[in-house]
């Protein structure tokens, strides 16, 4: 899986089997070794993150902080995003 970059123990990154058609620009994030089923956040147009679900169980404040960062860094993860799927849409 294409590592983003890594918040502590959490690892950001995208999962590489991302169905047909490909799903809108978003990210895992689970602590430790990459799982499919780790919570997942949309990337909007404008820059900002909805969280999808939080299926890692990621304490509130911890996630809070994860999703700082993530807005932090849309346009590198965006950027990421084409360079690995080759396009990219949004969810809204």
């Amino acid at each position: 899986m294409p590592q983003i970059f890594k918040i502590g123990p959490f690892w950001i990154y995208f999962w590489a089997n991302e169905n047909k058609p490909l799903e809108p620009i978003h990210v895992h994030v689970a602590e430790g070794k990459p799982v499919e089923n780790a919570t997942k956040i949309w990337i909007t147009q404008s820059g900002k993150c909805i969280v999808c679900n939080n299926a890692s169980n990621i304490p509130d404040k911890k996630l809070k902080l994860i999703v700082r960062t993530i807005e932090a860094n849309t346009d590198e993860i965006i950027s990421k995003w084409r360079d690995f799927f080759g396009e990219g849409r949004f969810y809204c």
